[in-house]
């Protein structure tokens, strides 16, 4: 299973959209005669036009039906694609796709309505009216250039978001820089599965995975997101966060009581208790660096570095998650 904007095509720009039409009705006109190969033209240029515009409609997934994680992360990442605009996110996705659906249903009226018309007229006609008709389907695509341009962006974006399943219970590492965050994720995940990352704005998402009685967990570090006070966070990184809330099974706030990392122990704790208040779930405060300090109220005591107890952490993790495999004789 793959995230669902990880197979959506490329977009087409309008000017491709065209020539693409033109030229193949061009093609398509030269096999026949007369008011025929008009007629050829006309229905060539109209299908390529309505095919290639809906089909970018269409192969988006309907929005409203992802689950809410996506629609979060979705809307933070747009809104990054173009942040001089304060029209963004989710819903100008949404309007942009609508209007170039629009004008791969307009696509076809204009052929509809030249269709009788030429077949009444003479040769000449016929093709003063093709060429109209023509003129007209260029200036609808032209309508939806900028449209198709932010569907693009919106597109390359959030193709290389790594694949986070909302299905797949999920534990979040969060804490001040330096407290080993990272050195726990990496220590804990297999080898073979690779840490997945994406740009955003300062920040990364990365993803490690591991197994526990057959069922498979992931486990996300961020960076830049989860690691200052909330009043630090930009309303694109807000957005990030309110998605990790959707997704979150149990948190596990790492501290640092030797105050090694650089930040006052307080200040630390106070943005454990912020991810209290705005997590629905398990809220778990690890003591990292026990080796050097464990002078602080903590669930569990760990040394990454030690290899201290990182086990013992983990179990509490996947315990907090409570999370139980549905079998198929279950019910029986």
């Amino acid at each position: 299973m793959s995230h669902p904007f990880e197979n959506l095509p490329t977009t087409p720009t309008a000017e491709e959209v065209i020539d693409q039409a033109f030229s193949r009705a061009t093609r398509a006109g030269g096999a026949k005669d007369g008011v025929e190969a008009q007629q050829s033209m006309l229905m060539t240029a109209s299908n390529i036009i309505s095919d290639n515009l809906q089909n970018v409609a269409q192969s988006w997934p309907t929005i409203d039906d992802l689950d809410p994680f996506y629609v979060e992360l979705a809307d933070a990442v747009i809104s990054e694609t173009d942040p001089a605009d304060d029209d963004d996110g989710i819903d100008a996705l949404k309007q942009h796709l609508s209007e170039i659906s629009w004008a791969g249903r307009k696509a076809k009226e204009i052929r509809q309505e030249y269709e009788g018309r030429l077949v009444r007229g003479d040769k000449d006609t016929a093709r003063k009216l093709r060429k109209q008709a023509f003129a007209r389907m260029a200036d609808v695509v032209e309508e939806v250039e900028d449209d198709l341009v932010a569907v693009s962006k919106a597109r390359d974006a959030l193709k290389v978001l790594p694949d986070i399943r909302p299905d797949e219970p999920a534990i979040v590492v969060a804490g001040y820089p330096n407290v080993g965050k990272s050195s726990f994720v990496n220590r804990v995940t297999r080898a073979d599965n690779k840490i997945a990352s994406y740009p955003f704005t300062t920040t990364q998402i990365r993803v490690g995975h591991f197994e526990d009685q057959r069922i498979r967990y992931q486990l996300v570090d961020t960076p830049g997101l989860l690691d200052r006070p909330p009043e630090d966070r930009n309303e694109i990184e807000s957005q990030a966060v309110s998605a990790l809330e959707h997704l979150a099974d149990a948190v596990l706030v790492l501290v640092d009581p030797s105050e090694e990392c650089g930040y006052p122990l307080a200040q630390q704790l106070d943005l454990r208790d912020d991810i209290e208040s705005r997590f629905d779930a398990p809220v778990l405060t690890i003591a990292n660096k026990s080796d050097r300090s464990t002078d602080v109220e903590a669930d569990h005591y760990m040394s990454v570095t030690e290899d201290d107890n990182v086990d013992g952490v983990l179990q509490a993790a996947v315990d907090a998650v409570g999370y139980e495999l549905e079998l198929p004789f279950d019910d029986e």
